[in-house]
């Protein structure tokens, strides 16, 4: 065909309009404006970014540094108080024991009169350790010469010749082996101000070591002393607690027989003491025969809680259940605040500084612990014009019991640690200090970084947007020539970078345009019928996809009728009596690749269960073929599962080789007879619901082998025999139950399985089987199912 070529005139072009290199309408203008601020813009907030991050990135580590400063502190403060207390609780217990020797030596002598007595008179007789007694007339008490103990006998236990009375001369003889024992045990052991022995109430004799001028101090510190019983004179209801002990031992407060007083002024000494009594009973074990003691110095108590160095002016104390602070240094004594209350009358006098009564609020407000764990707190005190702020930890001991001063109570001590906040966070405030002068640095240089990169910036734009713009200017002249019809223009651009490829591809545009137009009918002929053939080949793929989807639809539903005509039917089910069975299958696509079968041959029933890798008709294919296998060796009456497995296996191995599939499948079987079960074969966990509730879950890994991958698997088949009585139920399952997805993404799991089973346990089968669905469709909702579902729930009628 030839074609004759008119000359189309062209178009009026106006002029162009003439632009300097940097007036506002510019390329290279708009091109530093808009490029350098981008760039400006992203450095700025790139380094914005950066500074921020650094401000953030120090705000953090000082908190974590804070954070953890103030747990290794606090842990440090809290293992020293638990060491300490560890420390006093073993200082008393070291006393507890000492006084209970001397008390135990004391009691086996009293349950052996007849050794008590003989060894009484051969002391009493002895030169040295036998007392040698004196009647004092001023005083109206007799008292020994010194010797290795004091024995005192009061006014009220002598006879008129100011000798003691027979029976108290009797308990001055049994009670003289204290003279043997005592002394030794005061020099050894634990440091003790003196030990003592005082009779029964009707001869309370007293007899201490060392040796003092135990009458004449207590005829000064104690008027009236001898004319009342020892006992309700200096430590009333101690006696009647220890009578009220026998008659009912549930009374004791602590599980111990010592006693311990508060802190009180001796008598003989002068000093703050504790005491601590070991009750003697009566052979008989009916009355009290007396007590043995020992005496301990405040300054003991004392020395613990002043070697206490937490900083420069931490401190310890040690205060009781009622906050009386019994041990404290006196600078310790200040900063809590303690008022010491002068505390007058009959028999011991001791001290009273409580924490209530402290001349800080913070502190009188504050509460002892009430258990055994370590208490943290911190309080705030004024003195004068400036806060203090202190952290405190408190700490309580093992309990005892304790004479109140009017009878026997249960008391516990508590060991507190006191330290200035300010000098426990001391390093925490350097380093904070540190990391904030650091912070600053790197912010004053990232700004002098970024200032710099700016200045950087807007001299490489400015130098590139000069290469940049000489190509466009060529651009745009040839563009002109182009609308003017001239298609011979090309562009002769000497640099290698992207304005050099839009060069290029403008001038292979101005030499296809010209190609074009010249042949613009040839080229529109050829590709009508290009087009043409084209339809037509669409046309017949799209018969010939729909003829196959007609096909490929009837194969599949020929393979899915199949399918569901070989699983076991309700009748057949309802038919054995001993197990009542559900199944349920549910195939993703139209053919699954689930397999499960009930297969009944008398007494004898074997349920198998499967999952074929995949789905769809070559997965459902699979299936048939392992239930015709399964029922053709039930059928010829194979019992022994693991070759009944072997052979399936070798079989389907076989079938797969022909095929040349790729498929193989997960399979177990579940032979029940005589209230017992028989599982074999590799599947998912096997559930059994007791008929109490309990869960098991039988994990069948090492039970087999997956079918089809391997042609002799014996060695690998093992079996599982389980008790399976009445109302119990056995559940098994595929991975598309506990594999299901709800919209988030999360699976119903084994777990959500067990728990539905659990809930409907009690009804029947299908009841079971529906519930367990229900749950199960609840959890997906409407989310896609992308896997076979298949439920078989057995229970035992």
């Amino acid at each position: 065909m030839t074609s004759s070529k008119q000359a189309i005139p062209a178009e009026p072009v106006s002029d162009p309009i003439a632009i300097g290199s940097f007036s506002r309408h510019s390329f290279r203008a708009k091109f530093l404006l808009v490029v350098g601020a981008a760039v400006a813009f992203d450095l700025l907030l790139g380094g914005g970014i950066s500074i921020w991050n650094v401000q953030r990135l120090s705000k953090d580590a000082t908190e974590q540094v804070s954070q953890g400063l103030t747990e290794a502190t606090e842990g440090y403060l809290e293992t020293y108080i638990e060491t300490t207390a560890l420390r006093a609780n073993l200082m008393l217990d070291r006393v507890y024991s000492e006084v209970e020797v001397l008390g135990n030596s004391l009691q086996v002598l009293i349950d052996n009169p007849d050794a008590e007595s003989k060894i009484g008179s051969t002391l009493e007789n002895h030169p040295r350790l036998g007392d040698r007694l004196q009647y004092n007339p001023e005083g109206n008490w007799t008292q020994n010469l010194p010797g290795r103990s004091v024995v005192s006998v009061w006014g009220y236990l002598l006879g008129e010749d100011g000798q003691p009375t027979p029976d108290v001369q009797k308990q001055i003889e049994d009670s003289s082996a204290f003279n043997v024992i005592a002394p030794e045990l005061m020099s050894s052991g634990a440091a003790k101000l003196q030990m003592y022995y005082v009779g029964p109430k009707d001869r309370p004799i007293m007899r201490t070591t060392p040796y003092t001028e135990q009458a004449q101090t207590f005829d000064k510190l104690y008027p009236g002393h001898n004319e009342s019983n020892f006992w309700d004179f200096f430590f009333p209801g101690v006696y009647e607690g220890w009578q009220r002990w026998l008659v009912d031992p549930a009374s004791r407060p602590v599980d111990r027989d010592v006693v311990a007083t508060a802190p009180y002024v001796d008598a003989i000494t002068g000093a703050l003491i504790v005491s601590f009594f070991q009750p003697l009973w009566t052979q008989d074990r009916s009355d009290v025969a007396g007590m043995a003691a020992v005496d301990i110095t405040l300054n003991q108590l004392n020395n613990l809680v002043e070697n206490v160095r937490i900083a420069d002016t931490g401190f310890g104390f040690l205060a009781g259940s009622n906050g009386n602070v019994i041990a404290a240094s006196q600078a310790g004594g200040a900063i809590l605040g303690l008022v010491s209350m002068d505390s007058e009358g009959q028999g011991v006098t001791g001290i009273n500084r409580f924490l209530n009564k402290s001349r800080h609020p913070a502190v009188a407000s504050m509460e002892l612990p009430t258990d055994n764990r370590t208490v943290i707190d911190h309080f705030t005190v004024t003195e004068g014009d400036i806060e203090k702020s202190y952290l405190i930890l408190l700490k309580r001991l093992e309990p005892t019991n304790l004479w109140d001063g009017e009878k026997i109570v249960s008391e516990t001590l508590t060991l507190g640690f006191v330290v200035s906040s300010q000098e426990i966070y001391e390093s925490l405030a350097a380093v904070q200090q540190q990391i904030s002068e650091a912070t600053t640095r790197i912010v004053y240089w990232q700004i002098t970084a970024l200032l710099i990169s700016l200045i950087i910036v807007f001299i490489a734009v400015y130098a590139i947007s000069g290469r940049i713009t000489a190509g466009l200017s060529s651009l745009a002249g040839a563009a002109r020539s182009l609308q003017n019809k001239d298609y011979s223009v090309r562009v002769s651009i000497p640099s290698r970078d992207e304005v050099a490829a839009v060069g290029l591809a403008f001038n292979r545009m101005a030499e296809e345009i010209s190609f074009h137009t010249e042949n613009l009918e040839n080229l529109v002929e050829e590709r009508t019928k290009k087009l043409e053939s084209a339809n037509y080949e669409i046309v017949e793929l799209n018969r010939k996809l729909q003829t196959e989807n007609l096909r490929m639809g009837a194969e599949l539903n020929v393979a899915k009728r199949i399918q569901e005509m070989v699983l076991p039917r309700r009748g057949e089910l309802e038919q054995i009596s001993q197990i009542e069975i559900v199944g349920y299958m549910e195939p993703a696509d139209e053919v699954g690749g689930d397999y499960y079968d009930v297969l009944a041959d008398g007494n004898r029933i074997k349920i198998g269960i499967g999952d074929v890798t995949g789905h769809g008709l070559e997965s459902g294919v699979l299936m048939l073929m392992v239930q015709s296998v399964a029922r053709a060796l039930q059928e010829k009456g194979d019992t022994d599962p693991i070759a009944f497995l072997n052979v399936l296996n070798r079989t389907i191995f076989k079938n797969i080789e022909r095929t040349k599939s790729d498929k193989h499948l997960t399979l177990a079987f579940v032979d029940y007879a005589d209230d017992k079960v028989t599982l074999s074969g590799q599947h998912e966990d096997v559930l059994i619901i007791r008929g109490n509730g309990e869960i098991e879950q039988i994990d069948t890994m090492d039970l087999g082998f997956p079918v089809g991958l391997e042609s002799d698997i014996a060695d690998f088949v093992s079996t599982r025999d389980l008790a399976f009585e009445r109302d119990d139920v056995l559940i098994l399952h595929t991975d598309g139950v506990t594999e299901a997805e709800n919209d988030s993404g999360d699976y119903f799991g084994l777990e959500r399985l067990c728990e539905s089973a659990q809930k409907y346990r009690r009804e029947s089968a299908k009841q079971i089987t529906e519930g367990i669905i229900s749950d199960l469709r609840s959890h997906i909702g409407a989310h896609k199912v992308y896997d076979d579902i298949t439920l078989v729930v057995l229970k035992h009628r």
